[in-house]
């Protein structure tokens, strides 16, 4: 029998930071939901275009051109995505993340997969986020430019310091920095192509660009590939359904396309753009950064909107900062993870998650250098997994529930899954060398990691033998060890705490030679407390060994043995170390040894 689920009412994780509706109940609208969970899928216009741009640079600087065609691919990729997760909200309006759709439609192994898929999508998007936001602040302080990791790190501090504290920020908050990005890039469209070349260009040129690439079929597979990061985000609507305001399901819906909408029409104006004013890569400065240069010269609407772009950035990696550690909650909840997870601190944050996501981006960062770039071959393949394995459970749920337009509904997430899973094999062919192969571990042992804890805790619940009444509880014959070495207060204490818990007391010491124990004995014959003292013999005086062999011998069926331990707390941290660790080592040790009750009476020391 398995362990029954932890208590709990939410079955994906919650909408990340949706804003204030925890206090007033589902009220985000259509505006309101575009701020709280869109920012993950429109901050990617910083790195998506970019990253195709980086790819075709190699095959020359002609080459660039085929950035607009690959984005209009890549555009209707987004618009069957869009309509898929529509799907997604109508079929599962409790929140159709991916981990919630498999393990309802699919089964336990695929809820593994999307699971351990999440988390690498979690902290991928954490470390792309920083990243790439630490290179648009570059864009706009050159003098940052050659310290992106460093910025990065500073701000994954920030982003755990405030998560750590609890401190949420509302939708309507997330409004003003959201419409200044949104605003800040449709200006930019709007306003480039009256120019026929770039009003200004910025940062340091790279030519001549070596040509080290043939354009080809892999070679634009290899940028398809890399530009499908600019749609990765795109779920978060469907995860965040009970956030929205009646009719959820419509209002959702609507939040849904208006993502898409937005969306396209970005990515195929930066690429419009970038193509019209022959945009190259340049050193120190973003993509992005010399399309709005060459839209707005570097006056002041070129600041906002790359600032825009940096701050967009940040709160999208502090998506996965609402989102994670939840997830992991529920992975606890469903016994597939520690349930350490599951707790919440006094503040209602789950800051073991929260460590786990900071420890797990600051390590990416690190071995990449904070080069966005470098991270983007790893990025999409987990995103794109879950999309999968959300259209394929969308397809088994059709099957099963058979709703009005059923064959059509099927039609539409079959048609999204083949897209996405031949994305994936795409990723993994042409980013593999690049990359790709981390992912390739990393899903696997986490899923490893999921299946051997459900395991452990299935074991556990078979020798609890939860569900079944246990036989009545039963008095036994006590008896009360109390490990010692001299006569003093703190055994003062212990043998009268031993004498009110058990009908049998006996004190314990170790002596090195019979000089020893005879000096033991008489001083406890001279103290007569009414207790017997058993003087064991050790050449080596080891308490641990010696105790342990003891409670061994005297180990009986029907007889409940607890050792109650002293020791000396003192007052100051510092000062532990002048006192010896041989209780506490005891403790641990018939812990793991034996069945026996294990006890510590503290004496504190004060100043």
């Amino acid at each position: 029998m398995g362990l029954p689920a932890i208590s709990a009412t939410r079955e994906e994780p919650a909408p990340p930071r949706a804003g204030k509706h925890s206090e007033k109940g589902h009220d985000l609208g259509v505006t309101g939901g575009l701020a709280a969970l869109s920012l993950d899928a429109l901050s990617s216009v910083a790195y998506g275009p970019e990253a195709m741009v980086l790819v075709l640079i190699t095959a020359g600087t002609g080459a660039v051109s085929d950035v607009v065609p690959l984005t209009i691919v890549i555009t209707a990729m987004l618009v069957l995505l869009v309509i898929s997760y529509t799907q997604v909200i109508d079929a599962h309006p409790d929140g159709g993340g991916s981990y919630a759709v498999a393990k309802r439609d699919l089964g336990r192994w695929p809820a593994l997969l999307a699971a351990a898929s999440l988390v690498v999508d979690y902290v991928l998007t954490v470390a792309v986020s920083l990243a790439a936001g630490a290179a648009s602040l570059g864009s706009v302080f050159p003098g940052l430019a050659h310290h992106l990791l460093l910025v990065s790190l500073v701000g994954l501090v920030l982003l755990t310091a405030v998560n750590m504290f609890g401190i949420t920020e509302s939708a309507r908050l997330l409004m003003l920095p959201t419409a200044v990005f949104i605003l800040s890039i449709l200006a930019t469209l709007i306003v480039g192509p009256f120019h026929s070349k770039p009003v200004a260009t910025i940062g340091t040129s790279l030519a001549p660009f070596k040509v080290t690439e043939v354009l080809g079929v892999a070679l634009l597979l290899k940028a398809f590939a890399a530009g499908c990061s600019a749609v990765t985000g795109v779920e978060a609507i469907a995860n965040g359904v009970p956030a929205f305001r009646k009719p959820r399901i419509r209002t959702a819906q609507r939040t849904e396309v208006s993502l898409g909408i937005l969306l396209g029409v970005m990515l195929v104006g930066l690429a419009l753009l970038a193509n019209a004013h022959h945009v190259v890569p340049r050193g120190g400065v973003t993509i992005l950064a010399q399309i709005t240069a060459g839209a707005f010269g570097t006056n002041w609407p070129f600041y906002v909107s790359n600032l825009a772009v940096t701050a967009a950035l940040g709160l999208a990696a502090n998506t996965s900062f609402g989102g994670l550690p939840v997830l992991m909650s529920l992975l606890a909840r469903d016994h597939r993870l520690p349930h350490m997870f599951y707790l919440r601190a006094e503040r209602p944050v789950y800051r073991h998650g929260i460590v786990v996501l900071a420890l797990a981006s600051a390590l990416l960062l690190i071995a990449v250098n904070a080069e966005t770039n470098r991270l983007i071959p790893l990025f999409t393949i987990g995103v794109f997994v879950g999309f999968t394995i959300s259209q394929v459970g969308l397809v088994h749920h059709w099957l099963k529930e058979r709703p009005a337009r059923w064959r059509l509904r099927i039609a539409l997430n079959g048609v999204g899954a083949t897209m996405t899973a031949v994305a994936v094999c795409v990723f993994l062919w042409t980013k593999f060398l690049e990359g790709a192969w981390v992912v390739t571990i990393a899903i696997p042992l986490l899923i490893f990691l999921f299946s051997h804890t459900e395991t452990y805790y299935g074991k556990v619940a078979r020798e609890l033998k939860l569900g079944k009444t246990p036989p009545r509880p039963h008095k036994s014959e006590s008896i009360v060890v109390i490990p010692t070495s001299t006569v003093n207060v703190l055994t003062e204490r212990a043998v009268s705490a031993g004498i009110s818990l058990g009908e049998t007391v006996v004190a314990v010491a170790v002596a090195g030679d019979q000089q020893e124990s005879d000096e033991i004995r008489r001083a406890w014959a001279e103290w007569a407390c009414g207790v017997p003292i058993e003087v064991l013999l050790d050449p080596r005086r080891s308490l641990v060994r010696t105790v342990l062999r003891y409670i061994e011998s005297v180990q009986d069926e029907g007889v409940t043995i607890t050792v109650l331990i002293p020791e000396v707390i003192p007052n100051k941290r510092r000062h532990e170390i002048l006192h010896n660790q041989r209780g506490r080592l005891l403790e641990s040790v018939l812990k793991a040894r034996t069945n026996v009750i294990t006890a510590t009476l503290p004496l504190h020391i004060h100043d």
